[in-house]
Order: structure tokens, then sequence, then C-alpha cells
């Protein structure tokens, strides 16, 4: 697997992550909207391990040279 998640979308991704895994807690008590927090764990994952099944399954690349150090 390559890397094909820039430097900042991987930073983005990471944040947008935490805060939707954030709301499985904070959203606990209201019935079934803390299930959607547990989207958080895509880009998550995604954003930790730099690379996006969606990007590979079309073909895009967003890293740069500098990126991939």
């Amino acid at each position: 697997m390559k890397a094909n998640v820039c430097r900042i979308d991987r930073v983005l991704r990471i944040v947008v992550g935490i805060v939707l895994l954030a709301l499985t807690f904070i959203l606990k008590s209201e019935s079934g909207l803390w299930l959607w927090g547990l989207i958080g764990i895509i880009p998550l994952a995604t954003g930790l391990i730099s690379w996006c099944p969606a990007y590979a399954l079309l073909g895009l690349n967003f890293c740069s040279k500098q990126d991939k150090k």
C-alpha cells in the first residue's frame, strides 16, 4: 500500500475522526445518535495509515514527493 493521503488531509482526517468518536461519549444518552459517532473510525484509520481505499479505487493520489518522506 502506497500512501495516497497528503499531510494536510491526514491531519484533518485524524482530527475529524477523534471529534466524531468523542461524539459517541457525548451523545451516549441519546437514543441511537451515538452510533453515528462510530463513523469516526474510518477517517481516523485512514489518517493514521496514510492510505484511503476510496482514493485507491478512483486512482487518486494527493501525496507529493515531500509528503512521502
